[in-house]
């Protein structure tokens, strides 16, 4: 297979979750699995229930050699674009793990400047045990930023719509105003922000 290479000990898997949402940071993570400890079930964190995907959070957590998170803010998604933002995520993530891999393992049909050997794998995150083990802890640190946001707006729905342009988001938005989380550039805020002449 294209992701297996006798050669290389430290694979790391890199995802991301939250390009779509219209508030808070994109999230990445990072991780190189122990060969001598399989976690059984890593697959695509979207395939899993959100009490799974706590379960396998910890265990990766556990028996991961390491792991680490990455991130771009709100106002540098709006400066970078979504794109940019979300490979300096990546790009963080794999600078933050305590190893240095030897090959990097992307989720998606592109990879960025690591300074190490990458590789981008469309449906890595079903294929790539690495990439699996990345996308659950990324979805898990992003949906408890949201559980919080929640906490903090309730009024917006977040726990529930996680921050994705659905039709109660956007009627929140209309009812309550734009908070300062929400990225200003994606074209349903900036429309808001446009029709309350800010």
């Amino acid at each position: 297979m294209l992701y297996q290479r006798p050669d290389v000990q430290l694979i790391c898997g890199v995802d991301e979750v939250g390009r779509g949402p219209l508030i808070g940071a994109v999230v990445t993570a990072a991780v190189i699995l122990d060969p001598n400890k399989p976690i059984a079930g890593l697959t695509d964190s979207k395939k899993l229930s959100e009490k799974r995907r706590r379960e396998l959070a910890e265990l990766i957590k556990q028996n991961a050699l390491c792991w680490a998170l990455g991130r771009a803010e709100p106002a540098e998604i709006d400066q970078l674009n979504i794109l940019h933002a979300t490979m300096l995520a990546m790009r963080r993530a794999v600078a933050a793990l305590s190893i240095k891999p030897e090959w990097v393992l992307v989720d998606g049909n592109r990879t960025t400047d690591f300074g190490l050997p990458a590789t981008a794998i469309v449906k890595g995150d079903l294929l790539v045990p690495e990439i699996s083990a990345a996308s659950i802890l990324a979805k898990v640190a992003r949906d408890t930023e949201m559980h919080a946001l929640h906490q903090a707006y309730p009024d917006y729905g977040f726990a529930a719509h996680k921050g994705y342009p659905t039709a109660a988001h956007l009627a929140a938005i209309g009812v309550h105003g734009v908070l300062s989380e929400h990225r200003r550039s994606f074209k349903p805020v900036r429309q808001m922000l446009e029709q309350q002449g800010v």
